[in-house]
């Protein structure tokens, strides 16, 4: 279904001293150990027949990366006694975020990485990827500064797992001047694309955190229902300060929760957040999957944030409306969604069959809370976060056999792309759907 666009309604002043930009690194993923399992994605959230890990290699050849059943990288024999083999990739730009890269002269990261002792006995790693959902990411993010995640939103499998723009992990996995020279234009481009946007890049959500703060004041007993409504003037001014926080004042005025998510009334936010209080806004930030350092699928995400202690109303108002140092990876916001789409149950986002990371779904809100947050923002909303430059949308669709899929778009851009975002959401639900 097309996505509904959610505008600002933040009215800042010193917008500059408050706000603070973070921009994440290019280190190699580090995460728990894991073993592969035995089944991978074929069509979204299902296993498919051939998708069987193989026996382990016994000419000493590593082991390779599964999608489908079907290796993504491979080997040859590099004529080195100290490093027999090179590696080789197959669709090289569009699993990069999958794979990462295993260099001859330049290292390693991603699974190539983190599963490097396992790869190099021989043994294959069996990621829960779809290829059709990962093309329909790649093609819509072709020529974005940005990323994709698509969780299956019962079990956590990650169908989806795209960075743009991405980069051939195969132009340098040798040792040659040519690998050189391909690995110094990758590392100093400006647009970074050894960064895995879609684990490792933080930013503003915006007003896509509102569906946080609604909760909250759901859980926490501050209003009873999305209908009950809300004691809201029109300009919310934060205590002992001059800034102030908007929305429409035909529809954000005294709002329910079902019209403040609508119209992304900052103004609603803003006074929640004062009502409530920094504790019980940081406590269901935590049970959403915020400040965990711990993010492992297996691969390290970054951690996404929601400070504990602001200093003062106005950062926790900046806060309630995802701003400041509230700061989110893409597999966060899919998380956020997939919360939504599964009653209330969060998923721990997983990538690799049998991995000892992956942890079952856990109820953290409830069933009537989530059910009502669903039945307000729909199966796809947008939102474009000015300051931060950074355009999302989240979306919730179905597999045939029936299974709930949470997609999260990200696309930085100096100009509005939420209806660029969105596009790329729908084209990821109609491959997901088939």
């Amino acid at each position: 279904m097309p996505l509904r666009l959610r505008p600002s309604g933040v009215l800042l002043t010193a917008l500059a001293t408050l706000l603070a930009m973070s921009v994440s690194g290019c280190t190699a993923e580090g995460g728990a150990p894991t073993t592969a399992g035995s089944t991978a994605g074929g069509k979204a959230g299902e296993a498919t027949p051939d998708a069987k890990p193989r026996a382990p290699k016994q000419d000493g050849s590593p082991g390779d990366i599964l999608v489908a059943g079907r290796p993504i990288t491979g080997s040859e024999r590099s004529g080195i006694p100290k490093a027999p083999f090179k590696r080789t990739y197959t669709d090289g730009e569009l699993y990069a975020a999958v794979t990462g890269y295993w260099s001859m002269a330049f290292g390693s990261s991603g699974l190539d990485a983190l599963l490097a002792d396992d790869i190099k006995a021989g043994k294959d790693v069996v990621t829960t990827i779809d290829p059709a959902v990962q093309r329909a990411a790649y093609d819509g993010l072709r020529g974005q500064r940005g990323a994709a995640i698509v969780l299956d939103a019962e079990t956590g499998d990650i169908l989806g797992q795209v960075s743009t723009p991405s980069y051939d992990p195969g132009s340098f996995s040798g040792n040659s001047m040519a690998d050189q020279r391909a690995w110094v234009q990758v590392k100093d481009l400006d647009d970074r694309p050894l960064t895995n946007r879609a684990l490792r890049h933080v930013d503003n959500p915006g007003s896509a955190i509102h569906v946080l703060v609604a909760a909250a004041a759901l859980e926490k007993g501050l209003l009873p229902s999305v209908d009950t409504p809300t004691r809201s003037p029109a300009v919310y001014v934060a205590p002992n300060s001059t800034t102030q926080f908007s929305g429409d004042p035909a529809h954000c005025t005294d709002a329910t929760l079902r019209a403040a998510l609508r119209y992304a009334c900052a103004n609603v936010f803003a006074g929640i957040a004062s009502d409530l209080g920094a504790d019980a806004l940081a406590s269901t930030a935590q049970t959403f999957g915020l400040n965990n350092d711990m993010m492992d699928t297996p691969l390290r995400a970054f951690d996404s944030t929601w400070p504990k202690k602001p200093e003062n109303p106005t950062q926790l108002a900046l806060m309630a409306n995802g701003l400041f140092e509230v700061k989110a990876t893409p597999v966060q916001m899919a998380m956020v969604m997939a919360l939504l789409v599964n009653g209330g149950s969060r998923v721990h986002p997983n990538l690799v069959t049998g991995s000892k990371a992956a942890v079952p779904a856990q109820r953290v809100v409830a069933q009537r809370t989530a059910d009502q947050l669903r039945s307000v923002l729909g199966d796809s909303f947008g939102t474009w976060v000015p300051s931060a430059s950074a355009a999302w949308a989240l979306s919730a669709t179905r597999t045939p056999a029936g299974r709930s899929v949470a997609i999260a778009v990200y696309i930085s851009s100096p100009a509005d792309s939420t209806a660029q975002a969105g596009q790329v959401a729908e084209r990821i639900s109609s491959a997901t759907r088939k």
